[in-house]
């Protein structure tokens, strides 16, 4: 079992910047893939980013390249989602998700294991 739990959601204008962070429990944290997901009303849920076990390799949907950084350090059992020029359609519930896998994986059913959620509203 792996306990994911998202932190640093919030309110933030347009053009602002959040930094979400995930920390994980229970395995080896480097054992897994990590990804951030999320939702907004009405519409399924979506990968953001990817990252593979060493942090060495990244994937960010095209919605969110050049705005988004995922990064994780190991030590700390953490994975990271720097956001920067944050847009009212970035407004989303933010999820966290790990993979059994040491590489990167955009499958969302190869994700084990979700946190619980942190909401981004971002004002116009």
């Amino acid at each position: 079992q792996v306990q994911l739990v998202e932190s640093g959601g919030g309110l933030v204008q347009a053009g602002g910047s959040l930094r979400l962070s995930c920390a994980a429990s229970g395995r080896t944290f480097s054992n897994y893939a990590m990804g951030w997901f999320r939702q907004a009303p009405g519409k399924d849920d979506d990968i953001v980013a990817a990252i593979n076990w060493s942090g060495s390799r990244t994937y960010y949907a095209d919605s969110v390249k050049g705005r988004f950084t995922i990064s994780r350090d190991n030590a700390k059992n953490t994975v990271y989602l720097q956001m920067n020029s944050l847009k009212p359609e970035d407004t989303a519930v933010y999820y966290c998700a790990a993979a059994r896998s040491f590489s990167l994986t955009t499958t969302k059913n190869e994700y084990e294991y979700w946190g619980q959620g942190t909401q981004v509203t971002v004002s116009s």
